[in-house]
């Protein structure tokens, strides 16, 4: 069972999509978001989770007050998931705003226009690390200067290219079989 963990709508239960995705552990997002939070970088963001699968990650961080959340995901029935646990979320009194985009996360990221403070990336571990590099690449011109990117890999892949993005690593944090490494713009 996924939920949200904390926050206005702490508790409430998400929908996971029956295949096709992988939901960040409970234990892992709540560790991501204690750091995040210590960081003061969740309280009015503006989020981008790209390969939203449930929406869990962006809809946590609406949950725990930023005011918008951009979730995009290329299947149809898990667009149709997330667009329904984003209602649980208003039903609950969450005020921020999220908006679903049902396309590729990479093309998403290379054509938006808005800007974020708090980027996920956590895509299926099938995804070759060039898409990913891509979809840094689109993300990095449209972030705020203090944003962070985070991306959830398996534990035994390559760390992100974050190089080719003009972003500097910050740091990597293991859970099991999941690595979640830190980005961010360059200082």
């Amino acid at each position: 069972m996924t939920r949200i963990i904390s926050g206005r709508a702490g508790g409430t239960v998400l929908d996971v999509p029956a295949k096709g995705t992988r939901p960040t552990s409970d234990r892992v997002r709540e560790s991501l978001f204690g750091a995040l939070e210590s960081a003061d970088l969740v309280e009015g963001a503006r989020v981008l989770d790209l390969y939203a699968g449930s929406g869990a990650l962006g809809l946590e961080s609406l949950s725990r007050g930023a005011v918008s959340a951009d979730l995009v995901e290329l299947s149809g029935p898990a667009a149709a998931l997330i667009r329904k646990n984003a209602d649980r979320l208003r039903t609950a009194g969450v005020p921020g705003t999220a908006r679903v985009h049902r396309a590729n996360a990479a093309t998403y990221a290379e054509t938006a226009t808005a800007e974020w403070d708090l980027v996920f990336l956590d895509p299926p571990y099938d995804v070759p690390d060039t898409e990913i590099t891509r979809a840094l690449v689109g993300v990095a011109p449209r972030l705020s200067p203090d944003a962070a990117v985070i991306v959830e890999r398996a534990k035994r892949s390559s760390p992100p290219d974050w190089d080719a993005a003009g972003l500097e690593p910050d740091r990597h944090r293991t859970y099991g079989d999941t690595t979640l490494w830190w980005g961010r713009p360059p200082r």
